[in-house]
Parts: structure tokens; sequence; C-alpha cells
């Protein structure tokens, strides 16, 4: 009998643990997406490619969910989460790049004023 019930106990645990997983790597996913969306990649062509493709990844992570592959899923929106990351990445750098032009432009207008 207790073994039983241990056993139930153990089998219901790990089932809970496992839908955690892709629980817990959908909210980094959607965290990555909503930072990548907060420094402008959509407006970076090669920023906004990997902000669409962490989309749409992370909704067929989650029809993956909802089908019980939650192991596929997680792997999914590890994916999901890294392209988002690069796509923050690659605003920022773009954005960097652009404030340095501009201050380059600023020190030649500067130097040619003297």
């Amino acid at each position: 009998m207790k073994s039983t019930l241990l056993f139930v106990v153990a089998t219901a645990f790990i089932g809970a643990c496992a839908h955690e997983v892709p629980a817990q790597k959908l909210e980094a996913s959607a965290a990555a997406i909503r930072a990548a969306e907060e420094v402008g990649a959509e407006k970076q062509p090669a920023a906004a490619l990997h902000l669409q493709l962490a989309k749409e990844q992370t909704d067929r992570a989650q029809k993956l969910i909802k089908d019980g592959k939650d192991d596929e899923a997680a792997m999914l929106l590890v994916r999901a989460e890294a392209d988002a990351n690069l796509a923050v990445a690659l605003a920022r750098s773009s954005q960097e790049a652009a404030d340095a032009a501009g201050a380059l432009d600023k020190v030649k207008s500067l130097q040619e004023g003297k």
C-alpha cells in the first residue's frame, strides 16, 4: 500500500515538474520578446527578423504544450528566447552605431568650424 501511494505521489510530482519547465521557458521567451520590442527591434531589419522568429517559435511551442509535447515545446522555447535576445542585441548595436555616427558627424562639423 505504501509503495503504491509513493509511486502515485512520485508520478504526480514528476508530471507537475515536467509541465513547469515549459511554463518557465514560456515566461522567459515572452520576457525576451517584450525586451526586444521595447528596444525597437521591429525597426531594424535584422533584429525584426529574429523577433518574428521568436514570436513564431513561441506560438508553435504553445500549440505543442496544448498537444502534450512538452519536451519539444521546451526546446522550441529555448530557441525563441535566444532569437529574441539576439534581436535585442542587434537592435542595440544598430542604435549604438547610429549614435556613434551622429557623434562623429558632430565632431567633424566642430572641427570644420575652427
